[in-house]
């Protein structure tokens, strides 16, 4: 399975994560839904709709947590028959990025959380200076950056 990334810099993080938590999805994105990185998807549909389902989950989760316990959810687990799923935020210095991620029997949730706070860290290191992460996400600009990234994930840019 193939690792896509926006940026350069997220290739390293994101590919030792997926080996060591053994992982069959990964995808890195921003709260807006803009996607920054991903692992094992083989459409790009695939990953706009998990980029987009992902931004929502986290949006609501939170709120729903704030309305409950005062704060947000943090790090969500479903487990399916056959699958399990954590979507958590990645925060760094940087930006604060949503994490999804999806595993079998050949995992666990206590490999994947374990392993996704050692992701966060070597995200963190890996960064590049300044907050380009944090920019605001324009209507204008939405569809054209999600297009671009999607094509550069793809190796269509």
């Amino acid at each position: 399975m193939s690792t896509r990334v926006v940026e350069t810099w997220l290739q390293a993080p994101l590919q030792q994560f997926v080996e060591e938590a053994r992982v069959t999805l990964a995808l890195l994105l921003l709260p807006s839904g803009q996607v920054l990185a991903e692992h094992g998807f083989t459409r790009s549909l695939d990953v706009a709709s998990a980029c987009a389902l992902a931004a929502a989950i986290h949006a609501s989760g939170g709120e729903l947590g704030r309305m409950l316990d005062g704060r947000p959810f943090s790090g969500l687990h479903h487990a399916g028959q056959d699958r399990q799923i954590f979507l958590a935020e990645a925060r760094t210095p940087r930006a604060t990025y949503i994490f999804l991620t999806v595993f079998d029997r050949e995992s666990s949730l206590g490999l994947v959380r374990l392993y996704f706070d050692e992701f966060v860290a070597r995200l963190a290191a890996a960064a590049p200076e300044g907050d380009a992460a944090n920019d605001p996400v324009l209507a204008a600009n939405f569809e054209h950056d999600l297009n671009r990234n999607l094509a550069a994930l793809f190796g269509r840019a």
